[in-house]
């Protein structure tokens, strides 16, 4: 209802003025009024009738066709300097990441004492990209925001967003900075700790690298466990340090927080029973030198290569080439039987076992189980040696030892004592009885010499596993 500025005027009532629009009652000035503002209700009506016709006339000049003709331009104006401010940050951040690649690896250096390397420059490069960066992303909100504060403004209909806007945008910023100015102490003590932790950690780094390189040595510490040994003292240096600073990180005494920790620890309580388990006996296999990476162990009933030892399991690559994985809590509980450890110096022992009759001299036998190490791969010296091992009801064990000293070679080298075994017994003629006996053959067992090598076999023998 279009309302003419002229029928906006005051009517005497009752001692009081009344404010009309046509024939609409706008409000009443009382003498109680004008008492409060020191005036007559004449004058007080006066002012209050000027207010209203101005706010009249301004709502409908703000939404003439000509005003918003000027706001529309005024916002492509506005439009234009966005883009174009746009357009200009992201050249300017272009060309500065353009030098920093170019000048960065001349100019930039790395920072250190000496020859101790603190900060290397690659991260001082990351660092300055990551600065540019961030302050393209706030240059261009700051822009974003200052561009849709003066649309918005423009318009009447979307006037009242523009009064709260910018209260929208920095209400959040001025509580965070409030809150970050409240708690500034606790953060540069937090800053402090920090960068003294992480210089710690980093000289512990370098003397347990050193210890592992055999540059400095100490008594009864193997280089092997420096590794193992620096992962332990790092993970108390940083529990203390967490412990150190959890009464100074911001919310820590809240419940909220308290409630998060809790349920955490809960859950890593009931989650990591057997993970904890595995870690403290794969620290307990290192500290106890059971093996390392490249011996043949037996573990249970696995026998293979050590390939990895890693804090949670062991992985080993088995005879037939199969990879096993081994939790190293079950290491823990089992017996392990390391061929390549005394192999290295004193030599290993392989041994097996023949049962030969009471009619063949155990003086021929041992000779000709001596006469074995001719097999290619064993040690001459130590000898070898026979053990009669038991007198059994039918025949006599005898135990043949031989060594060598390549635990990776144990089986090639059992395959071809076997072989040198049997064609040493049967040249002489004598009948090996293992494993079962109950009479006497009436012709003995053995392998005539022309049949040595029948079809499909070879003059030349392969060669069988390692």
């Amino acid at each position: 209802m279009h309302i003419p500025i002229d029928t906006v005027r005051g009517v005497a009532h009752d001692g009081a003025m009344r404010l009309m629009a046509h024939d609409r009652l706008l409000m009443v000035v009382t003498d109680a009024d004008a008492r409060l503002e020191q005036l007559t209700p004449a004058a007080l009506a006066t002012f209050h009738l000027d207010k209203i016709r101005q706010a009249i006339t301004d709502y409908r000049q703000a939404r003439s066709p000509v005003a918003l003709r000027r706001d529309l331009s005024y916002a492509a104006a506005a439009t234009l300097v966005l883009l174009l401010t746009i357009a200009l940050c992201l050249w300017l951040a272009c060309r500065l990441d353009r030098v920093l690649e170019q000048h960065g690896p001349t100019r930039i250096h790395a920072l250190g004492i000496q020859s101790w390397e603190i900060l290397r420059a690659e991260r001082i490069k990351e660092a300055l990209s990551t600065a540019l960066r961030v302050v393209r992303a706030i240059a261009l909100l700051l822009v974003i925001v200052a561009y849709l504060d003066f649309v918005l403004g423009r318009f009447p209909a979307t006037r009242p967003f523009s009064r709260h806007f910018l209260d929208w945008v920095t209400g959040p910023l001025a509580t965070i900075g409030w809150a970050i100015a409240v708690e500034m102490p606790n953060l540069v003590f937090l800053a402090i700790l920090s960068f003294v932790f992480r210089f710690a950690l980093k000289l512990i780094r370098l003397f347990f690298d050193a210890v592992g390189h055999g540059t400095v040595r100490l008594a009864g510490f193997e280089a092997e466990w420096a590794l193992p040994t620096y992962k332990i003292v790092r993970f108390a240096v940083i529990a203390f340090g967490l412990i150190v600073a959890y009464p100074y990180i911001p919310g820590a005494q809240s419940a909220a927080f308290k409630g998060v920790s809790i349920f955490v620890g809960v859950l890593f309580s009931l989650g990591s029973s057997s993970a904890i388990a595995n870690l403290i006996a794969g620290y307990m296999m290192t500290y106890r030198r059971a093996f390392r990476v490249g011996d043949r162990v037996q573990i249970g009933e696995a026998i293979g290569d050590v390939t990895a030892m890693r804090l949670q399991v062991t992985h080993l690559r088995s005879l037939k080439h199969e990879e096993l994985i081994l939790p190293n809590s079950q290491l823990l509980n089992s017996t392990v039987i390391n061929y390549s450890s005394l192999a290295r110096s004193g030599g290993l022992i392989l041994h097996t076992v023949v049962a030969i009759g009471y009619d063949t001299p155990w003086r021929q036998v041992e000779a000709m189980l001596l006469a074995a190490e001719r097999t290619p791969g064993l040690l001459k010296e130590p000898r070898p040696f026979v053990l009669q091992q038991q007198l059994a009801d039918f025949a006599v064990h005898y135990e043949l030892n031989v060594y060598c000293d390549d635990a990776q070679a144990m089986l090639q080298l059992y395959i071809e004592l076997h072989k040198h075994v049997l064609d040493m017994f049967n040249e002489y003629g004598v009948t090996i009885m293992t494993p079962a006996y109950r009479a006497d053959p009436p012709t003995p067992k053995l392998v005539a010499r022309q049949d040595c090598y029948a079809t499909p076999a070879t003059s030349e023998p392969e060669a069988g596993p390692s």
